[in-house]
């Protein structure tokens, strides 16, 4: 038989006293040795807290091949449906290029329009929009106008603070103080041809893109046109391009249907309307 070690001896002020174990309570299972007890049910995970609304939206992924004004006259457009527009900025820099703020008078009609205008295919890419961290100047400017200058002095104050911070910046400084210590500058890399699918093979979706439409055509007639077919979602017509438009179904198979119909559909008949998906 093993021979059974001594229990170890306890300090002066303890020698004589047997620890005590606390008896299990009713009803609850007994340890077993070697076993792990079962962890706690984990806490459940609060869900995420929404995004602070205010009154401008910052918009990504727009088309950088759209020159700026015609950029701001069409999302000016597109926008003001939703309320007054205080101000549209958009800049073709390097730092600022896909991307743009609006500007509304409440934090409510943003709200109200980023919910209904997130993913809207704008020249052929769908708009990433979220609210801004800040307040734009034209905002403060009608809604707190006796502390605007103050307001436009700490912009221009952290503007010139992060000048030389701006990660985009500081990294074509490195590459031109690298390219300036070899010599002589950096070669430009070979540009790769941008090569894109026509519009006839794009896969299937929900959202069709018009094109060759009539100048004078309206938001109604195409909603006549396109009511033909079930499931119709939303016309949405471009203020500064007027031959183009996109019409939404709530299914790929009803889009795809309407599609088949009135590809080159003479709508005032004489020019063939072109009807492909549109890209995403």
């Amino acid at each position: 038989m093993a021979e059974i070690a001594a229990p170890p001896i306890m300090s002066d002020g303890a020698q004589g006293v047997s620890p005590v174990v606390a008896a299990p309570l009713a009803g609850a299972p007994m340890p077993i040795p070697g076993m792990v007890p079962p962890a706690a049910a984990a806490a459940p995970v609060p869900p995420p807290a929404e995004e602070a609304a205010t009154e401008t939206l910052y918009i990504q992924n727009l088309n950088e091949k759209i020159k700026i004004p015609v950029l701001k006259a069409s999302l000016r457009g597109l926008f003001k449906s939703y309320g007054e527009v205080l101000d549209v900025v958009a800049h073709g820099n390097l730092r600022m290029r896909g991307q743009a703020f609006v500007s509304f008078e409440s934090a409510d009609i943003a709200k109200k329009a980023l919910k209904e205008v997130r993913g809207f295919p704008l020249y052929s890419k769908p708009m990433q929009i979220s609210f801004a961290r800040t307040r734009s100047d034209a905002v403060v400017k009608k809604l707190d106008a006796d502390n605007f200058d103050t307001h436009k002095e700490k912009r221009l104050e952290s503007k010139k603070a992060t000048r030389y911070t701006n990660p985009i910046k500081k990294k074509h400084r490195q590459k031109r103080l690298a390219a300036e210590m070899d010599g002589g500058a950096a070669a430009p890399a070979a540009k790769r041809p941008n090569v894109q699918m026509p519009d006839e093979y794009l896969p299937p979706n929900k959202i069709l893109f018009l094109q060759n439409l009539p100048e004078n055509v309206n938001k109604d007639q195409l909603m006549a046109l396109f009511t033909q077919y079930p499931n119709l979602h939303e016309v949405r017509l471009i203020p500064t391009k007027k031959d183009i438009a996109f019409v939404e179904f709530l299914d790929e198979g009803s889009a795809t249907v309407a599609k088949d119909a009135l590809h080159n559909y003479k709508l005032d008949g004489e020019n063939k309307i072109k009807i492909t998906f549109a890209r995403k």
